[in-house]
C-alpha cells in the first residue's frame, strides 16, 4: 500500500507537469496551424468561414440575377422564368436563399417561397430556379441572395503572389543574407573569448566578465543612436556606405556577443579540467585544445546561443531599417510584412501566406535544434568557475 501511494506521489506531479506542457503546446500550435490553412484558402473562403472549416467545406454568401423579363414563358395563368443561379459561376450546392439581402437564408433550398405580388420563387440545391407570376414580369432581372455550400478548395496562387508581385522573395533573401552572418560571427568571436575567460589566466580577466554581465541589460534602444554615429564615422573614413550588409551584421554580433560570451563562458568553465590539462601535457596549443576539444564538447551550447540569435535576427526590424535602410532592394521580411499590412490590410490571403513564410525558416531552426536547447541553457546556468 506504501509503494503505491509513493509512486502516486511521485507520478502525480510528473503527469501534470506532461500535461501542462501538452496543453501550451497545443494552445502555440493552433495560431500557426490557423495561418498555414488559411493561407492556401481563397479569399471568398476566408472571408466567409473559419480556417478551421477548410476541410469540410464552408458556406457563402452569395447574390445572384435571375433571368431577363424577356426570357419569361407563358405557362397556364402564370409566367414563369427558369435556369441556374450558378450560370457563369463556380457552382456549389444551395442550402438556403433569400430576397432580401438582411435575411439570405430566409428560405430552405427546394421551398416554394411566396414572395408577395403573386409572385412564387424555388431555388434547388443545385442551383436551377423556377420563379413564375401571375402577371407579366416588368423591370430588371430579380436579385436573390443565396447560401452556397463549397467544397473543401486550396490554392497555392496566395504564395505564388506573394513571391513574385508583392516582393517577398527579394525580401526573404535579405533576411537570410542578414541572419545567417549575424548568427556566425558573434558566435566565433563569443567561443574564443569564452575559452579565455574559462582557462587562460591574465591580469582583468574577473573585471572583464562583469563588464559582460553588465553589458548584457543595457537596452538596444539606448546603444543604438551611438553605435549608429560611430559607424558613420569609421565608415566615412575608410569609405565604407552608410547602408551596407556590413554595418547591420556588426551591429547585430554587438548586441548579441554579451549574451553569447556569457552562456558559452559558463558552459566552457564547466567542462572536466582533466581533459583541458592532458592536452596541454600532450604539448597541445591552445588554440589546437579550443579546435580539437573545446568546440566539440561545446556544440550545445553553440547550438543554443544560435537559436536565439537567428531567431533575433531574421525577426527584427528596428535595426534592419536603422542599419540597412528601407529601401526595396535592402528591406527585410519584416519590413516587408509590415509594408503589406499597410497596402493590404484586408486582404488575409496574402498576408497569411506572408506571414507563414517569415515563420517557416525560424521554425525549421528551431526543430533542427532544439534538442541541443535545454542542454545547453541548463549547463550555463548551474556552471560558474
Amino acid at each position: 500500500m506504501s509503494a503505491v501511494a509513493s509512486l502516486r506521489r511521485v507520478g502525480l506531479p510528473r503527469l501534470i507537469v506532461h500535461v501542462s506542457v501538452l496543453v501550451i503546446c497545443i494552445i502555440w500550435l493552433i495560431p500557426t496551424l490557423g495561418i498555414l490553412v488559411t493561407s492556401f484558402r481563397e479569399a471568398g473562403q476566408i472571408t466567409a468561414s473559419g480556417w478551421w472549416t477548410a476541410f469540410t467545406g464552408a458556406a457563402e454568401t452569395s447574390a445572384a440575377r435571375l433571368g431577363e423579363p424577356s426570357t419569361a414563358r407563358q405557362e397556364g395563368a402564370n409566367y414563369v422564368i427558369s435556369g441556374s443561379v450558378f450560370e457563369g459561376g463556380k457552382g456549389g450546392t444551395v442550402r438556403a436563399f433569400g430576397t432580401r439581402v438582411a435575411a439570405p437564408t430566409e428560405f430552405t433550398a427546394g421551398q416554394a417561397a411566396d414572395i408577395g405580388n403573386g409572385e412564387t420563387l424555388t431555388v434547388n440545391e443545385d442551383g436551377s430556379y423556377t420563379y413564375s407570376k401571375n402577371a407579366p414580369f416588368e423591370g430588371r432581372g430579380k436579385r436573390v441572395y443565396l447560401s452556397v455550400a463549397t467544397p473543401p478548395s486550396f490554392t497555392t496562387e496566395n504564395y505564388r503572389t506573394v513571391l513574385t508581385s508583392q516582393g517577398i522573395g527579394q525580401s526573404f533573401v535579405n533576411s537570410l543574407t542578414v541572419a545567417v552572418p549575424a548568427t556566425i560571427i558573434p558566435i566565433l568571436i563569443a567561443a574564443f573569448a569564452a575559452y579565455a575567460l574559462s582557462w587562460m589566466e591574465f591580469p582583468g580577466r574577473a573585471l572583464i566578465i562583469a563588464l559582460v554581465v553588465g553589458l548584457i541589460v543595457v537596452p538596444l534602444q539606448m546603444s543604438l543612436i551611438p553605435l549608429l554615429k560611430m559607424y558613420n564615422e569609421i565608415g566615412n573614413f575608410f569609405g565604407v556606405p552608410s547602408r551596407s550588409y556590413a554595418g547591420i551584421w556588426l551591429a547585430h554580433s554587438a548586441f548579441g556577443m554579451p549574451l553569447a560570451i556569457y552562456l558559452l563562458r559558463n558552459y566552457i568553465s564547466g567542462l572536466p579540467r582533466e581533459i583541458i590539462e592532458s592536452a596541454r601535457v600532450d604539448g597541445a596549443s591552445d588554440f589546437e585544445i579550443f579546435v580539437k576539444i573545446i568546440l566539440p564538447l561545446s556544440f550545445p551550447a553553440l547550438a543554443s546561443f544560435s537559436i536565439f540569435q537567428f531567431l533575433w535576427t531574421w525577426n527584427d526590424l528596428l535595426v534592419a531599417m536603422v542599419f540597412l535602410g528601407t529601401g526595396k532592394d535592402q528591406l527585410v521580411l519584416t519590413g516587408a510584412l509590415n509594408a503589406l499590412l499597410g497596402s493590404m490590410g484586408g486582404k488575409w490571403e496574402i498576408l497569411t501566406a506572408s506571414a507563414f513564410i517569415t515563420i517557416v525558416v525560424p521554425i525549421i531552426v528551431f526543430f533542427a535544434l532544439q534538442r541541443y536547447l535545454v542542454r545547453g541553457l541548463l549547463a550555463g546556468s548551474v556552471k560558474g568557475g
